[in-house]
């Protein structure tokens, strides 16, 4: 079903003074231009904000994804590494109680980020050029750039429930990485030129009982460099949708919700995602499945790693083929 979305391009606050959503800033944009500083302000203070930074990172040989989370009653932190030869995984994760082992900047890029719990440190902070992302864990270190090329555009859109519940999210797709990780102590190079980098930036406060389907690529086909950033479920009936297409870095927006098609009884087998814009099909190689249980928190997550092909529509209506685009597609249901 096609959505009639509005293109911001000056800044705006997300939140007005008493912390309800301000109605300017529904829409979508191509650079990050939301102030997102009062969440958590005014009379909805408290209980359902939650913000977060998370990145994955794809290499030729390896997966690297972290999360650095504060949802107002906890802080989250994860990094996972997984070994595409061999298909070992390795995780660490820390809870928090309340949010002080997360820092966070209220609005993205206006500060670092840190995530310290037990033997888990993870760091984030803008440089020249880019965003170093460095993680620290028994066994396992990070240390990578994703590069921000002149003129590349990410994903931002705000997506409204109701004027007290509301989420910005930020979807940066096919940022070029490199540096390197070691695992026990082995060096293992994230080659420039084969390594991409992703972002999840969330800000806003939700319902308890949500669903979510996210899918994104990054890679090279025919000599483009390609990002695909689709969603579903979540932005339901909102009148807002995270659909787009990266190509050398111009975003072309997707204003259309789409149809989504996979066994969640056997999640390997091949997704579709289609619509009048797009047309995809997934195979995946690895389900990264999650299950929390911690009392009023509750987790399932299917996040799985595959490749992308079919095409995608861009901003002259003209499809765009590619083939062979790394990435992951997602199945995840939380009350938090």
């Amino acid at each position: 079903m096609r959505v009639t979305e509005r293109e911001i391009t000056a800044p705006v606050s997300l939140t007005t003074p008493d912390g309800r959503l301000n109605p300017a800033a529904v829409g979508w944009t191509r650079t990050p231009l939301l102030r997102t500083d009062g969440i958590g302000r005014g009379r909805y203070a408290w209980g359902r904000n939650k913000r977060w930074e998370y990145w994955a990172v794809t290499t030729p040989s390896h997966i690297v994804a972290f999360t650095v989370a504060d949802i107002d009653y906890a802080a989250l932190h994860e990094l996972w590494v997984f070994d595409r030869a061999t298909g070992t995984e390795t995780a660490r994760s820390a809870l928090g109680v309340l949010g002080g082992s997360a820092q966070l900047p209220g609005t993205l890029g206006d500060g670092p980020v840190r995530g310290r719990k037990g033997d888990l440190a993870i760091a984030v902070d803008e440089a020249d050029g880019g965003t170093r992302l460095r993680v620290v864990a028994p066994g396992v270190r990070v240390d990578v750039v994703a590069e921000r090329p002149p003129g590349h555009e990410c994903l931002g859109v705000v997506v409204p429930w109701s004027e007290r519940l509301f989420q910005y999210t930020v979807k940066d797709v096919a940022r070029p990485a490199r540096g390197a990780l070691w695992l026990d102590g082995r060096r293992v190079e994230v080659p420039a030129g084969e390594s991409w980098a992703v972002l999840d930036h969330g800000r806003g406060r939700w319902p308890y009982d949500i669903a979510w389907n996210w899918g994104a690529g990054s890679g090279i086909s025919d000599g483009r460099v390609i990002g695909v950033q689709v969603g579903g479920q979540w932005t339901d009936g909102t009148g807002s949708v995270e659909n787009a297409l990266v190509v050398d870095g111009r975003l072309h927006k997707i204003s259309e919700e789409l149809a989504w098609e996979y066994d969640s009884r056997d999640y390997l087998k091949p997704w579709r995602v289609r619509g009048e814009t797009v047309d995809l099909a997934f195979e995946p190689f690895h389900d990264r499945r999650a299950r929390t249980e911690l009392g009023v928190i509750t987790a399932h997550t299917d996040q799985c790693f595959g490749h992308w092909s079919g095409w995608m529509a861009d901003s002259a209506g003209e499809r765009v083929e590619f083939a062979g685009i790394l990435g992951w597609a997602e199945d995840v249901h939380n009350r938090w």
